[in-house]
């Protein structure tokens, strides 16, 4: 028994390059490294190169993208190392955003929970009182449902209508 499968086959194999010119031989050789040079680009080298390509088109993306996860980081960083608040200081601090907000809003305390009604407030001033009842209450809201109360009339600011609910710190 033979040790190389086929051995038939690669002997007659053997046998037909010996019978074939030189010139003969050149030509299966050429077309034989071609047919391996177009594998190996089809294989290898093409789609290194199209993930290249894709790469370097990503990496701005993906900067910007870790630039920003590490700015927030460091904003949750920066707002676990400032101190807690006590219910009182919070609750002034909650107050004081919604007088902010003027007559379109009431702030309604029951235990633990601020409820605060919205009624006809801009979206800009709704902005700037969240910021502020994040930085200085060190409260987000726990519920937020809002719609808008008014279709605005041409070049006129949406108005909002809604209740905010917090969460303040236990007593």
């Amino acid at each position: 028994m033979s040790a190389v499968p086929n051995a038939g086959l690669l002997d007659a194999l053997a046998l037909r390059w010996g019978a074939l010119a030189s010139r003969e031989r050149a030509l299966v050789g050429g077309a034989a490294a071609l047919i391996v040079a177009a594998l190996l680009w089809g294989i290898a080298i093409s789609p290194a190169l199209t993930g290249l390509r894709q790469a370097s088109q990503a990496a701005p993306q993906l900067e910007a993208q870790l630039q920003l996860m590490r700015a927030q980081a460091s904003q949750a960083a920066s707002l676990k190392a400032q101190r807690l608040l006590s219910y009182d200081e919070s609750l002034r601090s909650l107050e004081a955003a919604v007088q902010s907000l003027g007559a379109g809003a009431t702030l309604s305390v029951s235990d633990a929970r601020a409820s605060i009604m919205l009624r006809g407030i801009s979206g800009d001033a709704l902005t700037q009182m969240l910021a502020q009842v994040r930085a200085n209450a060190r409260l987000v809201p726990s519920e937020l449902r809002i719609k808008q109360s008014t279709t605005p009339a041409a070049g006129a600011a949406p108005a909002w209508d809604g209740t905010m609910v917090l969460n303040l710190p236990a007593r």
